[in-house]
């Protein structure tokens, strides 16, 4: 009789978690129509499906494929893969503040790729193209310290050391962000510092096409090890008990949020809070089981990245805002009430 009473309540589990990733999807496709639709040339719902099937004029072609399509695609992959991001790194911690902002792990992109734009300015295909692999470098070196300062050999992974450790390491990047800024010319100087903020600043198919193989790559990979996650969950000792080879369980899923994030930040600046936010309203939503928690958060994160850049295309018109700056808007004041919520 109870076995008949769990495998009911899974059901409905399962058929809510279905329910929700459903829901979430279509708020995805109707946040991409408004966003389509919104700008300071305003384009009407029936210009951008005339456009969409090519009968539209050159004009309403530009901006729609060439300036607001590629940037909306951007946000939508952005979002999903630092939300993913901020899954995996609060499911290996166990600790719900873990997000690669936070940690410095989006720092530590940001520095290489800041490095790279300072001394290399070219936008030509091939950088385009190395951007996300130089923010893969710069975002694993960071991690590794910040792993090997946390870890403690006879404790495992320490939630709190984990978090301390990763402000400190940002904090100290940040530093020396702001050192090498001053060096730079003003044009460079503008640039780094609006990108930096967390502006979108890849707005075109190239930086669709790099950064959409690490995507294709590593979300299959999380997807699949998402009972890992589970287990890894319970603590180390449980995991290692029920047979799971923790270590190198956690050194890939670590390798593979790393490179997620790394990736989006090359194409989106630093832009934070998002991989802290998706996850969270994910599991209000879904419960913790990460079969269904990493593509509701991928959704969540989706979502979120798209309606606070259009936010920020449209708040202070004919100019823009950072998208990041909308993102940490709404993220800051969750993330104190997260902090409160743990005291």
């Amino acid at each position: 009789m109870e076995a008949v009473k769990m495998g009911a309540t899974e059901r409905r589990k399962k058929i809510q978690a279905v329910t929700v990733l459903s829901i979430l999807g279509v708020l995805i496709v109707l946040a991409f129509l408004i966003s389509m639709n919104t700008g300071y040339t305003r384009l009407s719902p029936l210009d951008v499906i005339r456009t969409l099937f090519g009968a539209g004029t050159a004009k309403q072609e530009l901006i729609l494929f060439d300036f607001r399509l590629p940037r909306i695609v951007i946000s939508v992959l952005i979002g999903a893969g630092l939300a993913v991001s901020g899954c995996i790194l609060q499911g290996l911690s166990r600790n719900p503040l873990a997000d690669p902002g936070i940690l410095g792990i989006n720092a530590g992109a940001g520095l290489m790729v800041v490095l790279f734009i300072s001394f290399f300015p070219s936008k030509t295909a091939a950088p385009v193209l190395l951007l996300p692999i130089l923010a893969f470098v710069g975002a694993g070196v960071t991690a590794a310290i910040i792993y090997g300062l946390a870890y403690k050999r006879h404790e495992g992974l320490s939630p709190t050391s984990m978090v301390l450790t990763g402000i400190a390491v940002a904090a100290g990047i940040s530093a020396l962000m702001v050192v090498l800024t001053l060096r730079l010319n003003p044009q460079n100087y503008q640039f780094v510092a609006v990108w930096l903020a967390g502006s979108i600043w890849g707005s075109n198919w190239k930086f669709v096409v790099a950064l959409l193989p690490w995507l294709i790559v590593l979300l299959p990979y999380v997807f699949y090890k998402a009972r890992v996650l589970n287990v890894i969950n319970l603590g180390e000792q449980m995991a290692t008990g029920l047979g799971a080879p923790v270590e190198k369980e956690r050194l890939g899923l670590l390798a593979a949020s790393v490179g997620i994030a790394g990736a989006c930040v090359a194409v989106g600046g630093g832009i934070g809070f998002v991989g802290l936010i998706g996850p969270h309203l994910a599991r209000r939503l879904i419960g913790p089981k990460h079969e269904m928690l990493l593509p509701a958060s991928a959704l969540v994160g989706g979502l979120l990245m798209i309606v606070a850049d259009t936010i920020a295309r449209v708040i202070i018109q004919p100019t823009e805002i950072p998208t990041g700056i909308v993102v940490a808007i709404i993220g800051a004041p969750y993330f104190l009430y997260l902090l409160a919520r743990a005291r």
